[in-house]
């Protein structure tokens, strides 16, 4: 007799353990063993967080194990249960992984290969091909694409987040339902007393601060104190909510016709308009996006306003961005004055305002929804559709979209390019000088954490890709790609995915793209939510009143009315401090607790990119000592590994 002994890690999830009867089949290059029950006399087999091992006696060698096929069977009512991983130790006292990671629900079997990561080139015998394929048959019938809006990259085909895999779904201490987290922010910011007013405005600025009182913090109390101010004000550009649309100007569109004459009291370096904006003191923010769109009448009683801005900006002479200029839309005329510092206080204090609102709109809308959390979905959906789970490609991806298709799924249910490639995106926008603009800290963090994503994903791919030609020669990588392009952006004119990668460099900097978006760049536009946008007047999130077509008639009560309703306020309050919470035991960038990879060589990829990462964290916080208004939103010890809120 041949004795195997098998290892089997349940889950530490809620609910993982089963007391269904699980069977195991060993599977060798020469035979099969036995469909064996595993159990021990009076022992409670697959408890949560448990590592059980048993026996498993063949007549004869199985030689070398290539497949481990687990089945689960009801015991009395159906039971699911969460594998983490199958380890086999054969006659010869060599140990084989299977990492699995895996729910196994009803009836349901799963067959897992070894943990190395194979291509699908170098896969010689029929049954492990035949696995393969069977996974990927499987894997698209379960994963279909669906249009959730015109226009949009298409989403997951399922209406509710229980319709979803469940492999895909939230853990149980996940899951807690957003809204439920909504009401409990909103009970412990103590604003639930102002809801009953819900169309009621306040009385004046100070009135905000009845619902600020419980989250002060270093930053939000700084700019309750300082958000009226021009450089507050400018600053958000840079390492606000919102840090990605401020460009360098080095032409005033037609369609913004600031003089010399209106800014020159704003130009500290005795030269020209012209002469400012070819020094490249001058920059620009354009909402040109928002450009008719009718806001949502989720309330009929209360009419809502949305504005297109534009934004003129200035670097002083100590290197501060200050706005010098704002028209509140597209098309300049007689009632779209151009509004500047030297207008009436309330002039401008309203035309900053409608900035902020139009960059709280881009921001959640565009910023953050749509370039994070539903570019990322696309990857996800193309991964599980293209991918086996023992491609390296997917064993690489995996950690950084968990939970993105489950927390997108819950956002739609509950609705109330150079693309992605970091240092191409901030130079096309001419805003790549450190010395220019020394306090961009978005910028010089994230080129960091780029670099050094950059850096680990550079040493995975050529542990497994050899040469350029094999990588063309991959068949699963290939379509993973196209199936993005041609599915998920649904091959839209403006879509700048390539349909095939050619070069290992073409593929890094592809796969860079995806963690980096879903980890860094999703967190440096979501956790500074709390801290930019729970002072209410810095970030409305509507306005009660239309954008001001002439100037002079402007006073603090206008600007109170077209700010959010006592109710609008609380509401909005509570949205920003869920969001900006970081989840219980969340896995940041570098942790990979769940061993896809069994090889030392992409284990020590891993250790050399911690180390990378925390000498990043170490230099930000050095940075930040002192600092009235630190940033920490690139940080590495502060980036979730994957989109999971």
């Amino acid at each position: 007799m041949f004795s195997y002994t098998v290892t089997i890690a349940t889950g530490n999830q809620w609910f993982a353990g089963t007391d269904d009867y699980i069977y195991i089949t060993l599977v060798g290059t020469e035979q099969c063993s036995e469909r064996t029950l595993l159990d021990k006399p009076l022992y409670n087999d697959f408890e949560r967080g448990a590592v059980d091992s048993y026996d498993v006696r063949v007549g004869e060698d199985l030689g070398e194990l290539v497949l481990v096929k687990i089945e689960k069977k009801k015991y009395w009512m159906h039971d699911d249960w969460y594998c983490k991983y199958i380890t086999v130790k054969n006659p010869s006292g060599d140990y084989v992984e299977f990492p699995c990671f895996r729910w196994l629900v009803d009836d349901k079997e799963v067959v897992l290969r070894d943990g190395r990561a194979h291509l699908p080139q170098d896969d010689k015998t029929g049954v492990v091909k035949q696995h393969r394929q069977r996974e990927l048959d499987f894997r698209r019938k379960t994963y279909r694409w669906k249009e959730w809006q015109p226009g949009f990259p298409m989403s997951i085909d399922a209406n509710r987040h229980k319709d979803l895999p469940r492999d895909i779904q939230f853990d149980s201490e996940k899951g807690v339902d957003f809204v439920l987290n909504y009401s409990k922010a909103i009970e412990n910011l103590f604003v639930n007393q102002f809801m009953h007013m819900f169309q009621s405005s306040w009385s004046d600025f100070a009135d905000f601060e009845k619902i600020f009182v419980r989250i002060k913090n270093t930053i939000s109390e700084y700019v309750m104190q300082h958000w009226k101010e021009d450089f507050m004000f400018g600053y958000q550009f840079l390492n606000g909510c919102n840090p990605v649309m401020i460009q360098k100007c080095t032409k005033l569109p037609d369609k913004f016709p600031v003089t010399h004459e209106m800014v020159s009291v704003s130009l500290e370096r005795e030269l020209t308009l012209e002469q400012e904006i070819e020094a490249g003191n001058i920059y620009i923010a354009d909402y040109e996006i928002l450009e008719g769109i009718t806001p949502n009448c989720t309330d009929p009683c209360t009419l809502q306003f949305l504005a297109a801005p534009i934004c003129l900006l200035y670097k002083n002479a100590q290197k501060k961005i200050l706005p010098i200029a704002i028209q509140l839309g597209q098309t300049p005329g007689k009632n779209t004055p151009i509004f500047l510092p030297t207008d009436g206080q309330y002039d401008w204090l309203l035309a900053k305002i409608w900035v902020r609102s139009a960059d709280f709109q881009h921001h959640q809308t565009i910023t953050h929804l749509l370039k994070t959390h539903l570019m990322t979905e696309v990857f996800a959906i193309a991964m599980y559709r293209q991918l086996p789970a023992v491609h390296p490609v997917y064993k690489l991806l995996v950690p950084h979209i968990r939970f993105t298709i489950a927390i997108n799924t819950k956002a739609r249910e509950q609705l109330i390019c150079e693309c992605g490639i970091f240092d191409k995106v901030i130079k096309s926008r001419g805003m790549e000088s450190k010395e220019e603009l020394p306090t961009y800290f978005y910028r010089d963090d994230g080129y960091r954490v780029w670099e050094a994503t950059k850096s680990f994903v550079s040493d995975v791919v050529q542990i497994y890709y050899t040469s350029d030609e094999k990588l063309q020669g991959d068949e699963e990588v290939q379509a993973f790609v196209k199936d993005v392009c041609s599915f998920g952006m649904q091959d839209f004119d403006h879509c700048e995915f390539p349909k095939s990668v050619k070069s290992r460099e073409e593929l890094i900097e592809y796969l860079t793209v995806i963690v980096f978006t879903a980890s860094a760049q999703h967190a440096a536009v979501n956790f500074g939510q709390y801290d930019w946008c729970s002072w209410i007047p810095n970030a409305p999130s509507t306005m009660r009143r239309p954008p001001p077509t002439k100037k002079g008639v402007t006073d603090v009560n206008l600007i109170i009315e077209s700010l959010p309703d006592r109710g609008r306020s609380s509401w909005h309050l509570g949205a920003v401090w869920a969001l900006s919470q970081y989840q219980e035991d969340e896995l940041y960038l570098g942790m990979y607790p769940d061993e896809h990879f069994i090889e030392k060589p992409v284990k020590a990829a891993m250790e050399k990119f911690r180390k990378q990462l925390a000498e990043i964290t170490r230099s930000i916080k050095i940075r930040n000592e002192g600092k009235k208004l630190p940033y920490y939103n690139m940080s590495p010890d502060k980036i979730p590994n994957s989109v999971a809120v």
